[in-house]
């Protein structure tokens, strides 16, 4: 079974910097893309940032510049350093793996809250 287990989430001042986490266990077969996706209240879920087992990464245009996704193969982890924080990056974050056996699945974290209040 398939887990996935994000932390670092919590109230931050507006500039502010945290860095989330989320480890995959379980995992059978090759993770091919982690990533991070956002919602916030009374919005629908968006792309925040996706990285590939090469380590090519990708961002929303809004987070560029002020965020950054890495990822520890070994550890099944994926990061997601997010500074200069600004309370329109408020939101529930959900991490996501696609895995590879025979075909792709995706499978998704419960999510993390980050609030960027003064």
């Amino acid at each position: 079974q398939v887990q996935l287990v994000e932390s670092g989430g919590g109230l931050v001042q507006p500039g502010g910097t945290v860095r989330l986490s989320c480890e995959a266990s379980g995992i059978i077969g090759s993770i091919t893309f982690m990533g991070w996706y956002r919602q916030s209240p009374g919005k629908e879920r968006e792309f925040v940032a996706s990285i590939s087992s090469s380590s090519s990464t990708d961002y929303v245009d809004s987070v560029k510049g002020r965020f950054t996704i890495s990822r520890d193969n070994a550890k099944n982890t994926v990061y997601l350093q997010m500074n200069s924080l600004k309370p329109e990056d408020t939101a529930v974050y959900y991490c996501y793996v696609v895995i590879f056996v025979r075909k792709s699945q995706t499978y998704w974290g419960e999510g993390t809250l980050v609030t960027v209040s003064s």
